[in-house]
Order: C-alpha cells, then sequence, then structure tokens
C-alpha cells in the first residue's frame, strides 16, 4: 500500500546538520580566534572571581549536575489511592 502521508519524517531542514558544516563553522571560528585564547581569558575570569565564568568553566570541567523534574505531583507526596480499571467493561460500584 502506498503511503499517502505528507512530510514523512518532519521538515526537509529537521534534524541534525551534516557534520561538514559543523566542521566548516568551526574552522571558520578558529581562523578568527583560537580555541587557547578563550580558554585562557576564562580562566583569567575566573581567577579573577566572575561567577558565571566560573560556572562555565566547572560545568565544562566536571559537567552539569543531575537534573530530576517531578512531572506528576507537584512535589507533593503520593497519596494512597484505589486504581479502578474502567476500560474492562466492569462499572465500580
Amino acid at each position: 500500500m502506498e503511503d499517502r502521508r505528507k512530510n514523512n519524517g518532519g521538515h526537509k531542514s529537521a534534524g541534525r546538520k551534516p557534520k561538514a558544516d559543523e566542521i566548516k563553522l568551526i574552522e571558520s571560528m578558529d581562523a578568527i580566534l583560537v580555541p587557547e585564547a578563550v580558554w585562557k581569558a576564562l580562566a583569567a575570569k575566573v581567577v579573577f572571581g566572575d561567577v558565571q565564568a566560573t560556572k562555565t568553566w566547572l560545568s565544562y570541567r566536571f559537567g552539569l549536575p543531575k537534573q530530576s523534574i517531578d512531572h506528576t505531583t507537584d512535589g507533593k507526596e503520593i497519596e494512597n489511592t484505589t486504581i479502578i480499571n474502567l476500560g474492562s467493561g466492569i462499572k465500580p460500584e
């Protein structure tokens, strides 16, 4: 059977860009400013106590801490509840 859906897989520009484009961007950035110079400038700000620079340095050095998100209870305790399955055709009394 023929698949008649439109836009299978998302929009043409959706998804990750080709690796060649990423490499080209990195090379153009390196031509403007050498990465070692950027790290030295960031390190200097860390030494002088810049809080944002310190956060950036630590996040690259050690990674960000694990973030947990509670999607169900808004941080409240879950109460003892009875789960009723109404999909089986049996109605609760």
